[in-house]
């Protein structure tokens, strides 16, 4: 795996369509599905088709700041790796993650979606596989269980105890349910391990906060 990454490296393209998507985050290795409506997005899907299947995903934030104001400075390349349409115009899509990126720059915009300049560099072990090191998983997926359970929102943790360390943490850092910015965050990291400790902090700070708010009512 580690070898196919390393010969696609080179072919990573400079240039990337945006899918700009709030409290969503797709990390490398990962895959999700998308279902595509705005006419823009529909029109950036028509042209990833044609061009390699390739597209970022980056979430955009409520100020002007960064490089490309209105959208964070780090998102992930996907590709598209199933195509459907629904009969009412929408297109149903499931992606992978390749790689994070920084951006670098913006420039002209297609169809009224944004096209943004991609540096690959900050996240070199996205690309050589080398984010191999060990996570600290059980308490991990203890602290999930309770989070989810304060929710009302189960999930098949025997799934994830057969994950790998770095599919349990790909897997719960896309899917639990956290605020744009702590989304981010997790996605900005630079490693597994440091991950999977924050995702931690996240889940204990939030219990806290929901056991301290049930204490003074």
């Amino acid at each position: 795996m580690a070898m196919n990454r390393r010969a696609q490296a080179e072919d990573l393209p400079a240039e990337l369509p945006v899918f700009a998507l709030s409290g969503t985050i797709l990390l490398p290795g990962g895959t999700m599905p998308l279902m595509v409506f705005e006419p823009r997005y529909l029109a950036m899907v028509d042209d990833a088709l044609g061009a390699g299947r390739l597209f970022a995903l980056v979430q955009p934030r409520d100020d002007l700041a960064g490089v490309a104001p209105g959208l964070y400075d780090t998102g992930c390349l996907a590709r598209i790796t199933a195509f459907g349409e629904t009969g009412d115009g929408r297109y149903l899509i499931t992606v992978a993650g390749l790689s994070r990126f920084r951006v670098n720059g913006e420039t002209d915009g297609r169809s009224g979606y944004r096209r943004v300049l991609a540096d690959y560099a900050p996240f070199a072990d996205d690309i050589t596989g080398g984010d191999t090191g060990p996570v600290e998983r059980q308490p991990l997926l203890a602290i999930v269980r309770s989070y989810l359970s304060g929710l009302g929102m189960t999930t098949d943790l025997a799934q994830l105890d057969k994950a790998t360390d770095s599919e349990l943490v790909i897997r719960l850092a896309m899917a639990c349910p956290f605020m744009p910015a702590e989304k981010q965050a997790l996605l900005e990291v630079p490693s597994h391990a440091e991950r999977c400790r924050l995702m931690t902090a996240m889940i204990q700070r939030e219990l806290l906060t929901e056991c301290h708010s049930s204490s003074i009512h």
